[in-house]
């Protein structure tokens, strides 16, 4: 695939740029061939990724940063026009928060560029160093995994958090986004492919599928003959379950965030309503909004009815047991299927529950080991709550919605990871990497 040639003094890109070249393919015919091609440019790209300097893979990100601020009217007239196509389908409002872009989600978007470019370069870092009794001395390396493939659905986002992360951890990328959102990432993925000659890099370490085909999903979970290293999927349950059955390269990601919030019978009145507010309203849709809310019985008359009414007066639905029907009556009963449900909307399911050991038992039932968070006091019921637990995100007197990359320092999050083999909690620069090992002699030859 020829590489997409940008001038310094022609910042703009066309048509032809932003589809790197490449027309729409007809699926029985040239899909196959698309897929083929980008596959191998990505390889080779990846090659030339893991020798450049880091200071060129930065070059290209603060280039990228500039240009995502630069075509903000861009993005969001591509953006209009993809909810202009959501809004014709009748779709819900936390799907649309997901896919809407305004003026300051871009500069949101550029900050978190400029946040991974600060980072410290991970690519041949030293984990490790030993010296063996034979005089071998080891050294256990970071290094990129290679080529990472990225689907995701209705988050335009997504496009510049997974490119800058796997730039700046020296993988090429190909990304697969949905549908809903394609016209806003083709602006966005234009803007760091535009970016990358600033480095030096080849526009093909950052390529978007330019097809909304489905079948394009199925080719990159396949591998594409051998180029492709891991998969990495961000969406709803339908979409990750596919990528889990389908995939034949690794997989890192999570297939639904089920997060608790529970209320310990310690817990401070308003800090408990802060927090469970913020942890199902401030975004809804996105996967570390609480989807339960646990409260002691001992607390639930007290706690349970100011609760609710923050809630309800933010827009909330509640759906819960006998118990807190009986102290909240606008609720609607809840059924088995809500404490399995990830809505990514204002709907709570909440159930009171006798103590810790219920809430505990709870979480390990029918959550799906994503984040949960205990709101108390009392340190050694929260210790209790932290160890025996084994989500990837566990907090102490704070919101779910803290279950992010950027909020952990990491810059930016290609998704939460719940697996435990590689990756785990949220994804970032050195969870995309792997490493080598370096071993040193003087001669030594083994007996």
């Amino acid at each position: 695939m020829p590489p997409v040639k940008v001038t310094p003094d022609d910042p703009v890109h066309d048509d032809a740029a932003l589809s790197q070249s490449i027309d729409p393919p007809r699926p029985d015919t040239e899909l196959p061939a698309l897929m083929a091609r980008m596959g191998r440019a990505a390889r080779e790209a990846a090659g030339v990724l893991a020798r450049a300097d880091g200071t060129a893979r930065d070059a290209s990100l603060h280039a990228a940063s500039r240009l995502l601020r630069a075509r903000v009217d861009r993005i969001l007239a591509a953006n209009a026009r993809d909810l202009a196509a959501a809004d014709a389908r009748g779709i819900s409002g936390a799907f649309r928060d997901r896919l809407q872009l305004d003026a300051a989600r871009v500069e949101a978007m550029a900050a978190a560029v400029d946040a991974v470019v600060a980072l410290p370069d991970p690519i041949g870092t030293v984990m490790a160093e030993w010296t063996r009794p034979n005089g071998l001395r080891l050294q256990r390396v970071r290094v990129p995994l290679g080529v990472i493939g990225i689907v995701y659905e209705s988050r335009p986002n997504v496009t510049a958090d997974a490119a800058a992360l796997c730039l700046k951890s020296g993988n090429a990328v190909i990304l697969r986004g949905g549908s809903e959102s394609f016209h806003s990432s083709r602006e966005i993925h234009a803007c760091v492919a535009d970016a990358l000659a600033t480095g030096g890099l080849p526009s093909t370490a950052v390529q978007m599928v330019p097809t909304t085909d489905r079948d394009a999903v199925g080719k990159l979970l396949g591998g594409l003959s051998g180029c492709v290293d891991v998969v990495v999927p961000r969406g709803g349950r339908r979409l990750i379950e596919r990528v889990q059955r389908d995939a034949r390269v690794p997989v890192i990601g999570h297939l639904e965030g089920l997060c608790h919030v529970y209320v310990h019978v310690a817990a401070d009145a308003d800090m408990a309503r802060e927090i469970v507010l913020n942890a199902k309203m401030r975004r809804p849709g996105i996967c570390g909004a609480a989807e339960t809310l646990l409260i002691d019985e001992a607390a639930a008359p007290a706690l349970l009815p100011d609760i609710a009414t923050a809630l309800r007066a933010a827009g909330c639905e509640l759906r819960g047991d006998a118990t807190a029907c009986a102290l909240v009556p606008e609720m609607v009963a809840a059924t088995e299927e809500d404490w399995r449900t990830e809505y990514l909307d204002a709907i709570l399911a909440v159930r009171v529950v006798p103590g810790i050991d219920a809430a505990i038992e709870h979480i390990r039932d029918y959550g799906s080991g994503h984040t949960e968070a205990i709101v108390t006091d009392d340190a050694s019921a929260a210790r209790r709550f932290l160890d025996e637990l084994d989500s990837a995100i566990l907090l102490h007197n704070a919101s779910t919605q803290f279950a992010d990359g950027g909020e952990f320092g990491m810059g930016a999050e290609i998704g939460i990871a719940t697996g435990r083999v590689h990756a785990r909690g949220p994804v970032g620069v050195e969870q995309l990497t792997s490493w080598k090992y370096l071993v040193h002699g003087t001669g030594q030859v083994r007996p």
